[in-house]
């Protein structure tokens, strides 16, 4: 078990440890769109990065704190 402390962290481990190994017909799309534009520091939302980490197992839970 890995954890992350945040959608954008754990996107560029997906996107440097599993990406890289999908087979080609994999490689289409919206995978394709979403890491160029990572790459290129283009837009993509932290919405964007979460569905693509879902559909490869990941789960996301948000916390956030207030201490005053």
């Amino acid at each position: 078990m890995r954890t992350f402390a945040s959608v954008e962290e754990a996107f560029k481990w997906w996107l440097e440890n599993i990406y890289p190994f999908l087979p080609p017909d994999k490689k289409k799309g919206r995978l394709t769109t979403a890491w160029r534009n990572y790459t290129h520091k283009q837009s993509l939302s932290v919405s964007k990065m979460s569905e693509i980490l879902k559909d490869y197992g990941f789960k996301i839970q948000i916390k956030v704190t207030y201490d005053p």
